[in-house]
């Protein structure tokens, strides 16, 4: 009985790596400010805002993107749908983008906030 539960938990913890490993992602983070129009998700955009524009992760979720060139790192709330360009995988405000030490494009992580 306690070997099956210690295979059980066993089990259950690489579930859990793995998960957490599903949730990094690198790619090409762009710049994008839409000021006053209306996001995906109905809030109006704010350029000086912590927030971002990602294809599939839900609204509201918080996300760390790490700059790879520079090491800095920043938290964002998604609340937009984006990038649509190949190989970008997120999409931020100016104010995300400038606290990361970049402007246009810059290659980055993501990771479970």
């Amino acid at each position: 009985m306690l070997m099956r539960i210690s295979a059980a938990l066993c089990g259950a913890m690489v579930f859990i790596v793995c998960s957490s490993a599903a949730m990094a992602q690198s790619g090409i983070a762009s710049v994008y400010a839409y000021s006053g129009q209306r996001t995906a998700s109905g809030e109006r955009a704010q350029p000086n805002g912590f927030t971002a524009a990602h294809r599939t992760l839900p609204f509201g979720t918080r996300v760390r993107v790490t700059n790879r060139n520079n090491g800095r790192s920043v938290m964002v709330r998604i609340n937009d749908r984006g990038p649509f360009m190949r190989g970008r995988v997120i999409d931020l405000t100016p104010a995300a983008a400038r606290a990361l030490g970049f402007n246009g494009l810059a290659p980055v992580t993501l990771s479970a906030g």
